[in-house]
């Protein structure tokens, strides 16, 4: 009975261990999409990690915190965030926050793209999803949508930038809350933020799945 037990414990635990993996995600493994040269990245790929076939040593990264940008060149919401998330890539980029500025619409071409980047100096390092891979992972809806993973690869936030858009006609005048500052801020603290998960405005990425 006892060796049932034990048996039955170690199931149990393995069973749990990939089902945070499967929700949080890790290194192993990783996702691979293309930058805006077309050159394969895996964007969790950690230095530890740089033997990856799809990532050089240059590539690999040492940051604390992971951050996503969900955009679309077609939605005004997410160019109206621009100098927001400019000013926190200027803020939190040197404290080791690295960011990623991801495009899903499979429609969007690459010269879409950079036109869309050089308009609204759009921090990051560009990467196209036209397949949903990072969609999924981040578990983001709507562009623009924030997701923050820690250095161990886990989704430690996801949602809105800040709560100045009520809906896609409304806005306050000003933010109240800043969440994905917060968000940033608690995973380069070693913490996990005071909400993982908040609700975005914006633009459907169903439509341009």
């Amino acid at each position: 009975m006892r060796f049932v037990a034990a048996l039955a414990a170690v199931f149990a635990a393995a069973v749990c261990s990939v089902g945070v993996n499967a929700s949080e995600g890790t290194n192993a493994g990783g996702i691979t999409v293309v930058d805006i040269d077309g050159h394969a990245r895996n964007p969790f790929a950690s230095a530890g990690h740089a033997s990856s076939v799809h990532t050089t040593p240059a590539q690999a990264s040492s940051a604390r915190a992971r951050v996503f940008l969900f955009v679309r060149t077609d939605c005004p919401i997410t160019n109206r965030y621009a100098p927001e998330l400019q000013r926190l890539s200027q803020e939190f980029g040197a404290r080791g926050a690295e960011f990623w500025l991801v495009y899903p619409d499979p429609a969007a071409t690459v010269q879409n793209i950079r036109d869309h980047v050089a308009q609204y100096a759009f921090p990051g390092t560009v990467l196209r999803d036209p397949r949903h891979d990072l969609v999924k992972r981040a578990r983001v809806t709507i562009a623009p949508e924030a997701a923050v993973f820690d250095a161990a690869g886990r989704l430690m936030y996801h949602g809105r930038i800040d709560d100045q858009w009520v809906n896609p006609g409304k806005a306050r005048p000003v933010a109240r809350t800043h969440d994905l500052e917060d968000a940033i801020s608690a995973v380069l603290a070693g913490r996990p933020p005071a909400q993982f998960e908040t609700h975005a405005v914006g633009c459907w990425l169903a439509d341009v799945q």
